[in-house]
């Protein structure tokens, strides 16, 4: 029989079965491999060997990548860097003792794209820290920012707790902080840094600005760098031995404030600077009360009559004045209805000295009006009275003067009315009264003798300086600087009262007490001065709140104090012939 007719396309055999495309290439030899065949078994293996090889691989060199790389290399530090606080080097006083370190501390960060709950997340938070504002963290927390901060600055058991809760996206960083290991001392110079370790007043303001931090984000390596620290003129013993002294004034004379200033005349150094009331810069929100300003370097007053030294200055570097000039006291002097009169007066035609001693402002105003006006203003120019004083600090101010000055402010400016100036500035320009004649800028960094000599302007002779060196050595032995002699040290000294502008009239009961002393007179290293706000009279006073009561013994008591520490050894015999010049000239008061 024939055989029936078969369809090849309903029944293929396999030799119809059409074939199946052959995949070539890396894909067909490798998808070869896992057929089932005998021949192709060493092959898969080698390449699931390696496949787990490179796999692990990947993971081992990660995990060496994390343990090796610095901290700051890690995610949320490299994320917060611009925000961790700078790395600031020490301050030091002048003998390496610590005014301002770093030290750290852990802050606690959030990652907000790996929290899984935010309202959770802030319910435990704010458990741990009830002073955190719980609406503003969980906004925070439910953002999708990267970084955020939840707590600076942690104790170690607030750290402990928030490890404790184990929230995901929540981490601690290192921070630095900024802590003044003295407290109160030299607060006005230090100034303080803030929560991100930046520099808000003095020093630490200066240090930002001269680029000596060093932020986070350029750390190179695991190693913290050690900065070379700042080393300030300041003398940490000096400074609390004038600060207690001042305390003591300022409760004993009942004033409202008091300051003090100890100056190196040779160099400008400033040795000890003291504002109160003052503050702890380790919680700096106390500098923002108004009564917290450096009285010495940001405040300008009239400084009574210790100005009268810059103008027996003048007189006598004008030549038309000699230490045995004599000028009339007597009577007042009158500009309109205005009158100069003297606060106990002589009525007498005083010597040169004389006028010094009894600090007569009518014999000193008559010795700037015949001097002049352009003269008076030029002199307390170079002086550098009316221009704005810059040191280290940021913190300074402007002096205050008359926009039209005619006599009646030359004379009373003479005497120290009429114009403020900052107590430091003013301590500049006795500085070269007493130094030989050089004005020297001030500064709260270490300085040499000739680094000062290179920065020096010459503005009056050495015979005038001497000459102003015996006036106001004389005043402390039979004058007005009586109370702030000190045996042993030879100190010279001017005091000064001004009445306070109060609604701008001059207040009779509202005083600036001022004094400068030098110490030793003959051979001067330091200026001292004690500025005494509104110091009250007392019994023992015997009704009297001039300076003579009470800023010049307060700067005795310091003197007596700190004079050991700077190295001003006390001498039992009086130094022989301190005033040559002076004892050729026959000057009155002068000893034969």
């Amino acid at each position: 029989m024939p055989s029936p007719h078969v369809d090849p396309t309903l029944h293929p055999t396999d030799e119809t079965k059409p074939a199946r495309p052959r995949r070539g290439g890396v894909v067909g030899a490798i998808l070869g491999l896992f057929r089932l065949r005998t021949d192709k078994s060493r092959a898969r293996v080698s390449l699931v060997a390696i496949a787990f090889t490179l796999v692990f691989g990947v993971i081992a060199g990660r995990l060496v990548m994390i343990a090796v790389a610095p901290e700051n290399e890690r995610g949320p530090r490299r994320a917060a860097s611009h925000e961790i606080g700078a790395i600031r080097p020490d301050i030091v006083d002048r003998n390496g003792e610590i005014l301002a370190t770093d030290i750290t501390l852990v802050s606690v960060f959030a990652e907000p794209r790996n929290i899984i709950d935010p309202d959770e997340a802030t319910e435990l938070l704010t458990a741990v820290f009830p002073d955190l504002d719980a609406r503003s963290l969980r906004e925070r927390l439910s953002s999708r920012r990267g970084f955020t901060w939840v707590k600076r600055e942690i104790t170690p058991r607030e750290q402990a707790e928030v490890h404790r809760l184990g929230i995901p996206g929540v981490g601690f960083l290192p921070e630095n902080k900024r802590i003044y290991p003295n407290g109160v001392a030299a607060a006005h110079v230090l100034g303080f840094a803030n929560i991100d370790n930046v520099g808000i007043a003095g020093i630490e303001k200066w240090i930002d600005q001269q680029g000596l931090v060093m932020r986070e984000s350029e750390l190179v390596g695991p190693k913290r760098p050690r900065l070379d620290p700042v080393r300030l003129s300041i003398d940490l013993r000096a400074q609390h031995a004038m600060r207690e002294e001042l305390l003591w004034a300022m409760g004993h004379f009942r004033a409202i404030a008091a300051a003090g200033l100890i100056l190196d005349v040779r160099t400008g150094e400033v040795i000890a600077l003291v504002s109160l009331p003052d503050f702890d810069p380790n919680v700096p929100t106390d500098a923002l009360q108004p009564d917290r300003i450096n009285r010495i370097n940001v405040g300008v007053y009239e400084m009574g009559s210790v100005m009268k030294a810059l103008t027996t200055a003048m007189a006598l570097e004008s030549g038309r004045f000699t230490i045995n000039s004599r000028i009339d006291a007597r009577g007042q002097l009158r500009f309109g209805r205005q009158t100069i009169s003297d606060f106990r007066g002589q009525n007498r035609v005083l010597t040169m000295p004389e006028v010094f001693v009894h600090s007569s402002n009518i014999a000193t105003a008559r010795m700037a009006l015949e001097l002049g006006t352009i003269h008076t203003r030029e002199f307390m120019r170079k002086l550098g009275q009316l221009d704005r004083l810059r040191t280290e600090l940021p913190e300074n101010a402007a002096p205050l003067v008359p926009r039209r000055w005619g006599e009646i402010n030359t004379a009373t400016i003479s005497f120290g009315h009429g114009m403020a100036v900052q107590p430091l500035q003013a301590s500049m320009a006795t500085a070269a009264l007493l130094n030989g004649g050089y004005l020297i800028p001030p500064t709260f960094l270490m300085r040499t003798e000739e680094e000062a000599q290179e920065r020096a302007q010459t503005v009056i002779s050495r015979e005038t300086s001497e000459a102003m060196r015996f006036v106001m050595r004389l005043n402390a032995e039979r004058g007005s600087a009586a109370r702030a002699s000190v045996a042993g040290f030879f100190v010279g000294g001017k005091t000064g009262t001004a009445e306070k502008v109060v609604d701008g009239r001059y207040a009779r009961d509202k005083r600036l007490n001022t004094f400068f002393a030098v110490a030793p007179a003959d051979d001067p290293r330091y200026l001292f001065l004690t500025v005494l706000d509104e110091p009250q009279p007392l019994p023992e006073t015997q009704g009297f709140a001039t300076s003579g009561w009470n800023a010049a013994p307060t700067t005795g008591r310091i003197i007596e104090r700190v004079a050991p520490m700077l190295d001003i050894q006390p001498r039992f015999e009086p130094p022989v012939r301190p005033f040559p010049a002076m004892a050729r000239a026959g000057a009155w008061g002068i000893e034969p």
